[in-house]
This record gives structure tokens, C-alpha cells and sequence, in this order.
């Protein structure tokens, strides 16, 4: 099942109200970060798996087993390669700005956990999503999104095919926006390194 827009755009006082159209015509209302994080603090999202992607509120699928042990082998075998000078985060947001808090499965980020205990990341040196409902998100709009805010390396899981997608070197192209110009798959029994850490991953480790 894709994900699916929150429509029931019910407002919380202290959120702006959405613009009246003026032609009559019904218009989407775009949330800003700081609405997201107001109405989560509400119990908005209690119990709801959500993340704001171009201004507007993902229901994300409830996770299965599959899903769930993807994240955690691919986890283990990130903070194998990423020992020192990085840590690997779990399903936790990062900065776009204002319309867009994106919540990947894993990201790897430079640094350590306590340079962002006010902030969270804006960048990461490697994204993960484990896509097997969202295939199609996870293609074209997270890649578009990771593409466009710079995120050099973009991995996506594919449990249906039981392989890796790799993304790398995103660009921005005049006919088609942000987008990488490097995107190849890595099937089982074969692996492949990070850029950022020219340490082998095997595909097969991260398959449930």
C-alpha cells in the first residue's frame, strides 16, 4: 500500500489557519516544520508512524517483520563500518527546512550524537529506506528529495527483489529536477562500499 497524504487537515488553534482560496478552487495547505512539531507536541500523531515530506503529512505502513529486520541487520552492519567519526540513526528526522522532515529508516551522519542535542542533522553521508509497500515512493520522491538536499549516497532496500538499490552523485537537471545520475543494484551474494567508507557491505547480511 503507498503511503498515504493526511486530507483531514483539522487545526490545532495554534496553527495558522489555511489561506481561503480565492477563486473558489480547493487548494492543498502546505505545513511548515514548526506547525508538524507544534501539533506532535498536541498528541496529534500518537500512535501514528508520520513524517512531513514537501509540506505535507506521510502516513507511513505499519511495519512488518520483514521490515523491521531489515532495518536492524542493516544497522548492525553500518556501525560495523562506520566505527568511528560517524553514528547510524534509526527511523529519527532530519532537517530540510521548513516543509520537509524526512524520517529514514537509517542514516548515517558525521559526528557524534551529542553535536546534535539542539538540532537535528541537515545532511547525511548515506540514507537508507527498506521499501517494500513504498517501492515507488522511496524511487521517486525520497530520491528526489535526497537528491535535491545534497545527500551523496542514497540506498534503498527492495525486500520484494531481495536486493540493494544504490543512488549516488545527484545533480540538479534542468528537464527533470533533482535527480542522481548514478543508480545501479547490488544482488545477493555480491556487496558494495559506502562512499564515504571503503568497507564492503554484503547484501546478504542485510536481507531478512
Amino acid at each position: 500500500m503507498e503511503p498515504v497524504l493526511e486530507r483531514n487537515y483539522v487545526q490545532p488553534r495554534i496553527v495558522t489557519e489555511p489561506p481561503t482560496p480565492t477563486n473558489g478552487s480547493p487548494k492543498r495547505y502546505r505545513w511548515t516544520a514548526s506547525e508538524y512539531y507544534q501539533m506532535a507536541d498536541m498528541g496529534f500523531f500518537n500512535g501514528k508512524r508520520v513524517e512531513l515530506i514537501r509540506g505535507e503529512i506521510i502516513h507511513m505502513a505499519p511495519m512488518k517483520t520483514p521490515h523491521a529486520m531489515a532495518i536492524l541487520l542493516m544497522f548492525e552492519a553500518l556501525t560495523k563500518v562506520f566505527s568511528k567519526g560517524f553514528f547510524v540513526r534509526q527511523q529519527l528526522p532530519l532537517h530540510f527546512g521548513k516543509s520537509d522532515q524526512p524520517e529514514p529508516d537509517l542514516s548515517v551522519v558525521e559526528g557524534s550524537i551529542r553535536d546534535f542535542a539542539d538540532a537535528h542533522p541537515t545532511s547525511a553521508s548515506l540514507v537508507v529506506e527498506v521499501s517494500d509497500s513504498t517501492l515507488r515512493f522511496d524511487r521517486l520522491t525520497k530520491a528526489e528529495l535526497y537528491a535535491e538536499n545534497r545527500i551523496d549516497e542514497y540506498w534503498i532496500v527492495n525486500l520484494k527483489q531481495r536486493c540493494l538499490e544504490v543512488y549516488r552523485r545527484p545533480v540538479k537537471d534542468k528537464n527533470f529536477g533533482f535527480a542522481y545520475t548514478e543508480i545501479f543494484v547490488v544482488r545477493e551474494g555480491e556487496a558494495v562500499s559506502p562512499l564515504a567508507k571503503p568497507k564492503k557491505v554484503k547484501v546478504t547480511d542485510i536481507l531478512p
